[in-house]
């Protein structure tokens, strides 16, 4: 079944664009300037600090639309005609709490996993009424909530954009989409499970960048996949619906495989490459003890990697241009070993066509969906997590 996608290859060529730049020595010479231009601009900020005036502390207030801050006798901004909030009242990015939704709407509101795990629900599956418009139309719906959250949380908690670091951006951008929290123990950098990011924030900002994208990444493949189930059973979102794709990321290597390496495709897009550690994806093809071949193993990463350019027009919302710059400047001023790109092996720049990525789609969650309904107790058992 996995080769017969291999006539749906095409080459990536932005991405294999950005490994030959790579590869290609002037990348040395971009390092170093890059670096320098990162030197310059700490001792510019040191300046401009040196240089403020003592009485710019003295502005305790600001306006909550506009920004501008104002000193404590000042109690209202009269270009927006808003009342002035104290700078107390800002919260910190870290511990913002939002608990961001994503809904997909259908006729069908389901109440326990027998009811959805139907033969005739299996039959609407394998039958695949699903095209790339409505395809579309999920990344879209992705798209257009998480900008809405991201309203939400920054009208709520006051937060002026032009004041936060590299991470906390980041930051603010992941918990428009899923809620995260901190821990402080264990070798893990991060990861996702049952709606929350985890990350270990005593680690470097540029590795707490690294992990919130890449935890992002499995977040939103989830989502997608939600959208497609919720789309070929007309049915809402729900936690059961939520329960079923997170069981069919997991049952398999197959599936394992596709949901790390569009991680890393992910990471990699928006941080420096040469310092990724693929560890995680690499122990999955360890443990699988030649289950499947190495031309079956390309092609899942072929899937992978095209789920990563979905996920990726999600995320260049948020992280523009000039945000991209930020994060490598501030990984190139934690971690000044030699890149290697001899991880660059790993990377597979070749993606399905449209056709192709659909019959991915629905090798995924067929197969998957089929092996759900034999495993309910296992469903029940992630119910309950999720619930917790």
């Amino acid at each position: 079944m996995l080769n017969g996608l291999t006539k749906y290859l095409e080459s990536d060529k932005e991405k294999q664009a950005l490994i030959d730049d790579l590869i290609n020595p002037k990348v040395v010479f971009y390092e170093k300037a890059l670096k320098s231009e990162m030197r310059y601009s700490e001792a510019s900020y040191d300046l401009r600090e040196m240089d403020t005036p003592a009485r710019l502390l003295s502005l305790t207030k600001f306006c909550p639309k506009c920004q501008r801050r104002y000193p404590e006798e000042e109690n209202a901004c009269y270009d927006c005609l808003v009342t002035l909030k104290h700078v107390s009242d800002k919260v910190p990015v870290h511990d913002i709490e939002s608990r961001p939704t994503f809904e997909f709407d259908g006729k069908t509101i389901y109440d326990d996993f027998q009811g959805i795990l139907t033969e005739e629900n299996i039959t609407k599956i394998n039958d695949f009424d699903f095209k790339s418009a409505d395809f579309k139309h999920i990344i879209n719906n992705l798209k257009r909530t998480s900008l809405e959250n991201l309203d939400e949380v920054i009208e709520k908690n006051y937060v002026d954009m032009d004041e936060l670091t590299t991470l906390e951006s980041v930051l603010l951008f992941a918990k428009t989409f899923v809620n995260v929290d901190y821990k402080s123990y264990g070798q893990e950098l991060g990861y996702f499970e049952f709606g929350t990011i985890t990350i270990d924030d005593r680690q470097s900002d540029s590795f707490q960048i690294t992990t919130l994208i890449h935890e992002l990444a499995h977040f939103l493949l989830k989502e997608i996949l939600v959208g497609v189930l919720c789309d070929l059973l007309d049915c809402k979102s729900s936690s059961l619906v939520d329960v079923i794709v997170t069981y069919i990321l997991s049952y398999s290597n197959f599936t394992r495989l596709i949901d790390e390496y569009s991680a890393h495709c992910c990471e990699g897009r928006f941080t420096v490459y040469g310092y990724q550690d693929y560890s995680s994806f690499l122990q999955i093809i360890a443990q699988m003890d030649g289950e499947m071949s190495k031309e079956e193993i390309e092609i899942t990463k072929s899937i992978g990697n095209t789920f990563a350019n979905s996920i990726k027009d999600i995320l260049e919302i948020f992280i523009d241009h000039e945000l991209l710059r930020q994060i490598k400047r501030e990984f190139l001023m934690y971690h000044h070993e030699k890149p290697n790109y001899e991880m660059l092996k790993l990377e597979n720049c070749e993606k399905l066509t449209e056709e192709g990525f659909l019959k991915a789609i629905w090798l995924v969650v067929s197969d998957g969906f089929i092996v759900a309904s034999e495993n309910m107790d296992k469903l029940e058992e992630y119910l309950k997590e999720v619930k917790q």
